[in-house]
Formats: structure tokens, C-alpha cells, sequence
């Protein structure tokens, strides 16, 4: 029988309604797991993912098969009322529904569990629907969250403006930099859960994870980090956050081609979450197509290896860049502020970030940038989303950050001007270099740039 267990374990679904409240039930055995976990002893991420089990297909095929049943059937009918009471579950290999667990979604899982060292993951059908379940989940209305200023656009939105009018959940943005601000920010007995992105989007602000996650954890907080900028690079669990999420759409996939997420934690908390009664996944229903959750599971074999290389790519393009007067931004450079935090925290070989940013000071010069360097020497596209092999840029202020007003940008860094680039790998490195260098030298044409 195939290995049917979330993460590194499987563990038994339950659908047995919970006594008390639901955020204090689900918070209570969150931090129940959380301290019965054994110390967790570091591993790369590669290994970890080829230390996972591998699933065969059904008549042995190399490749797992693909379940694409919405529903099971059972041989006896009393297994039914079985598996709705929780006492048989897919760690036995009995399912109900696909909206509820699904083989092949759930072997994705166990290849995300093992990428972000946590016991159980989840897949979801997009970035945000994870991001907006993991936060319904340990919140409930008159609830508190304290998050970086810094975030991407959509979940900047969410915490600002859908939560507290359909939720009654409100939000406090600190710098994520400045710990006592944080500090300050956390109200013991209301903040819920303290949310940042491993990396910001698009500022590339590296956050102090263990230091954070103390800071949280002495205040009850729970810490939620979108780690969808540094897979491989980072690895937020294993340096102490309670849950990883991940836009799978991005460096995951790596092809531009698939829109899917996940929840990456104790297992505790993804049964919680797609528990019959209470669970925000279960009753949400941001449920990942398994034919896509095949897709992904072929790809993540190789994600170290793209990583290596667009990290690579992207060290060498900001070193000479920055060389030619550019204002560049990104961690790898050692003028970056979070630049010696990042290489102690980072995971070794894996590099810095694939992603870098260019300040052009105005929108209209950031524009003429990437004219330049998609219609005249084919450099890259002008197209929102990261980690596709070719390099994607675009204006962060206008576009992926547009949810933010002029006041909100200011206070996160984003200038009207800063261009992100999430660095490709095709072609060779030194022929994208040239393309680079040709619609600099165009720009400085204009007189923008001292002659290079």
C-alpha cells in the first residue's frame, strides 16, 4: 500500500467536533505539538527532499500515478461512518473527498514538508488562498495580527482591508527591522500571529527570523512566514517560525505555467485546518487539482539546482551593476543592511536570492529600463510574478505593490521607481549580460548614466 502520510509522518484526521472555542482549541494543540516536537537537527533541503519517500506508480511506473477520483468508495458501508467519525483517515489510506485529502495532493505535501523541515504541509490552490486560511485559521474576530510593512501587495490588502471588514481581524504593520517596535506592537492575550516575508517583496528586506520568532514565542504569538522569495536559500522552520507558506506559482514551479500553495507545519494544525466542522482549508475549499500536484511533484527534484542558478545569476548581475552606477539593491552585496544577517542564516551553497531591484528614482525612467531591456535587447519580459527560467521585471510601485497607497509605499521602501527583476536563467550568463549592457548603454545614451 503506498505511503499515504503527510510530511515526514502521517497522522489521523479527525472530524470530531471540538469542545470550546474554535481559535482556542486549534491554539492549544498548535503549542502542544509545537513543544512536543523533538529539537530539530538541520538539514539541507536537497537532502531532505531526496530523503523523502518516493512514490511509485500504480504498475510500478517510475513517476507516482495520478488520483483524479473526486471521490473514493469503500468496500463496506460501515466504513464510511468510520472515516466521518475520524477514526479512519488517510494515514490508513481511506478517503472521502478530494475537496478533503487527496493522494497524490497529499504526496506533494510530504515533498514540501521535507523542503521546509516542518511535519506536515498542506497544497492549496494559490498562494493567497493559503495565505488567507493559515491567518482565518488562528484568528477569529476581535483578533490581532502584527505584520511587516513590507509584504506583497495582495496581502497587504488582505490584512488591511478584507479582514477587518469581513472578519473583524485588524492588523498592525511595524518595521520588521526595528525588533522593539515589533515588540511593542504584540498585545499578549489579543495579537494571534506575527506575519513576514523571509525576504520582502520587493524591498528584498532580509527578516531576523530566530530573533523575531523569540520575540513573538515570550509574548504566546504564533509566527507565520511567506518563504515564497527563498526556497532553499531559507529555511524559516528550522531557524523557528510555527508555520511556512509558500506561493508555489513562483520558484516551485519554476515555469510560469501553474498557480498553487501551501501551508507548511505541524501536523496538528493542518488537521485542524481541514477539520469537517471548524477547519478554514475543509470549508474554505481552495482545493489543488492532483494532475497539477503530479506536475509539481516533478519539479521539485530539481528546484536546488534552479536556485543555484538564478542565485548565481543574480550576485553576478547586481556585482556588475552596481559597478557601472546603478543603484542596486540586493542582498548578496555586502553594502546591502541585512546582508551578514542573511549569510548567517542562509543555507549553505544556495546563494542570496534570485531576485535583485534597481531604483531608477521615477517610474518613467524605471519604464524606459525595462523597454529597453525587453523590446530592444531582449534581456528579459516585462511581466509580474517570479522564479520562470527567463528573467521577469517589472515596476513594483505600479503594479505588484499597487494596493498600497502613496503613504504605505513610503513607509516600506518602495520607490516610484524601483524596478524588480527576478533573474532568469536561459542562455548563457555572459550573453544576458551583454543584453543588459546593451540597453544600458542606450539609456546612457540619454544621458542618464555616465558613459560606460
Amino acid at each position: 500500500m503506498a505511503d499515504t502520510g503527510i510530511g515526514h509522518h502521517g497522522f489521523n484526521f479527525s472530524s470530531k467536533k471540538r469542545s470550546g472555542s474554535e481559535d482556542q482549541w486549534d491554539r492549544e494543540d498548535f503549542i502542544a505539538a509545537k513543544k512536543a516536537m523533538k529539537p530539530m537537527i538541520w538539514e539541507d533541503p536537497a537532502a531532505a527532499i531526496s530523503n523523502t519517500r518516493h512514490e511509485f506508480g500504480e504498475h510500478g511506473g517510475v513517476n507516482m500515478s495520478i488520483e483524479a477520483s473526486a471521490t473514493f468508495t469503500v468496500m463496506e458501508p460501515e466504513t464510511m461512518r468510520r472515516m466521518f467519525s475520524g477514526e479512519l483517515g488517510p494515514d490508513r489510506d481511506f478517503f472521502i473527498y478530494s475537496r478533503h485529502f487527496n493522494p497524490t495532493v497529499l504526496n506533494l505535501g510530504r515533498l514540501m514538508a521535507s523542503l521546509e523541515g516542518t511535519e506536515a504541509a498542506y497544497c492549496t490552490a494559490s498562494g493567497m488562498s493559503a495565505i488567507s486560511s493559515v491567518l482565518l485559521q488562528l484568528c477569529s474576530s476581535g483578533g490581532h495580527v502584527v505584520a511587516s510593512r513590507t509584504l506583497y501587495g495582495g496581502t497587504h490588502a488582505l490584512l488591511t482591508h478584507f479582514l477587518p471588514r469581513a472578519c473583524n481581524i485588524t492588523t498592525s504593520f511595524v518595521d520588521i527591522r526595528d525588533h522593539e517596535m515589533v515588540r511593542e506592537a504584540i498585545t499578549e492575550g489579543k495579537t494571534k500571529v506575527l506575519y513576514f516575508e523571509s525576504m520582502s517583496n520587493p524591498t528584498l528586506a532580509v527578516a531576523n527570523v530566530p530573533e523575531l520568532c523569540r520575540i513573538a514565542h515570550d509574548k504566546g504569538v504564533l509566527v507565520v512566514v511567506d518563504n515564497t522569495f527563498a526556497p532553499m536559500v531559507l529555511s524559516p522552520a528550522r531557524l523557528g517560525a510555527d508555520v511556512v507558506i509558500h506561493s508555489i506559482s513562483k520558484y516551485i514551479s519554476g515555469g510560469a505555467d501553474i498557480i498553487a500553495g501551501a501551508v507548511c507545519g505541524p501536523a496538528s494544525l493542518v488537521n485542524a485546518m481541514m477539520d469537517l466542522h471548524q477547519g478554514a482549508l475543509m470549508l474554505l475549499g481552495p482545493t489543488m487539482n492532483p494532475k497539477v500536484a503530479f506536475e509539481l511533484s516533478e519539479r521539485i527534484p530539481h528546484l536546488s539546482l534552479r536556485m543555484k542558478e538564478h542565485c548565481n545569476r543574480a550576485l553576478v548581475y547586481a556585482t556588475r551593476m552596481k559597478k557601472l552606477g546603478l543603484k542596486v539593491i540586493y542582498p548578496g552585496l555586502e553594502d546591502h543592511p541585512d546582508h551578514f544577517i542573511l549569510k548567517s542564516l542562509a543555507n549553505k551553497d544556495y546563494g542570496y536570492g534570485g531576485i535583485l531591484c534597481v531604483d531608477m528614482e521615477t517610474e518613467e525612467r524605471a519604464n524606459r529600463l525595462m523597454n529597453l531591456l525587453q523590446n530592444c535587447s531582449q534581456f528579459g519580459f516585462m511581466a509580474v510574478s517570479l522564479g520562470y527560467y527567463e528573467t521577469l521585471m517589472s515596476c513594483s510601485g505600479s503594479s505588484t505593490s499597487s494596493e498600497m497607497n502613496a503613504e504605505e509605499k513610503a513607509l516600506a521602501g518602495i520607490s516610484p521607481g524601483l524596478v524588480r527583476m527576478s533573474i532568469g536563467y536561459s542562455g548563457t550568463l555572459e550573453q544576458k549580460w551583454s543584453q543588459l549592457e546593451k540597453a544600458l548603454s542606450r539609456l546612457n545614451d540619454s544621458g542618464f548614466f555616465q558613459k560606460i
